[in-house]
């Protein structure tokens, strides 16, 4: 049987609400997810046991095989589905790490869909979601890797028909641990950010058509709540919007998850890619990505 292969896709925070933190210790959200054009790509060759080789220009930031996220999902599969088909699995890994972007998410949700095809499961197969969520918070949005409004602990999502907007990542290559972020914010468990008023309050996303601009002015009106104790822990941030947002033709600048990757939405490409090359020549030791999100 041939390789099979799929991409893991950036993801984008647009905007990002911590509502709570529950009792349990997790956070609930409420985040616009956008998917980027930039992406690992996972390859699966079936048959034999399972394995991970690691290549590519990021490979030794993915650390032990035994803790990729890829590894995780595909065990957690093979624990709820019975005889489930494996193989060796091999990741070329271009994102930055523990940046924001869900990029051990995506791969993890690209193994998941690698298995999927390889098993004749759904997408939509309950054990596959189960599993999705075990392995992190990020995945189940990975594993359709299309927009969305996502809520409570990443298991809730409402697709939403978001433009293609030209886009600038940066990140300034300091990993940020998402964990270290939320001790950071330092809710207790059981406490609330967002009560019933802001609920009722919160914006209505724009429909099928809008446009980029009805988009940046809804998105404008809400923020990422881990942008400030991010910047706490990594200033570097700072410096990366400040550039962001001093670029021609920039509409809306932030952080995106958290940290330390931060994005820009341009009305044009022909911005984008300018505001690429400019901060490519003044920051050469930055990782930078100039393309779409959708």
């Amino acid at each position: 049987m041939p390789a099979l292969v799929e991409e893991g896709r950036a993801k984008v925070n647009l905007s990002l609400r911590v509502v709570g933190r529950r009792a349990d210790g997790y956070h609930d959200l409420e985040s616009v997810v956008a998917f980027a054009d930039c992406a690992d790509r996972l390859t699966l060759e079936p048959g034999g046991e399972l394995r991970l080789a690691t290549t590519g220009p990021l490979a030794a930031a993915c650390g032990e095989t035994s803790d990729n996220l890829v590894f995780k999902a595909a065990k957690l599969l093979a624990d709820a589905v019975p005889n489930l088909k494996l193989g060796a699995f091999a990741l070329d890994k271009v994102l930055p790490v523990a940046a924001g972007i869900g990029g051990g998410s995506a791969d993890a949700a690209a193994a998941l869909r690698l298995l999927a095809g390889l098993n004749n499961l759904s997408l939509d197969d309950p054990r596959l979601q189960e599993v999705a969520l075990a392995t992190g918070a990020d995945v189940p949005v990975c594993l359709f890797s299309r927009a969305c409004d996502m809520t409570g602990v990443g298991e809730q999502l409402l697709p939403l028909a978001l433009p293609s907007m030209p886009c600038v990542m940066v990140n300034p290559r300091v990993p940020v641990a998402t964990k270290d972020v939320f001790r950071e914010l330092g809710l207790r468990n059981g406490e609330l950010l967002v009560g019933a008023t802001d609920v009722l309050e919160a914006p209505a996303w724009p429909e099928q058509g809008a446009s980029i601009a009805d988009w940046v002015d809804v998105l404008e009106t809400v923020a990422n709540d881990l942008e400030a104790p991010a910047l706490r822990i990594e200033p570097v941030i700072g410096d990366v919007l400040e550039v962001l947002r001093n670029s021609a033709g920039v509409k809306l600048a932030r952080m995106s998850g958290s940290g330390a990757t931060c994005f820009a939405i341009y009305g044009a490409a022909a911005e984008a890619h300018a505001a690429a090359e400019n901060i490519r020549r003044d920051h050469p030791g930055w990782w930078v990505h100039a393309g779409t999100l959708s």
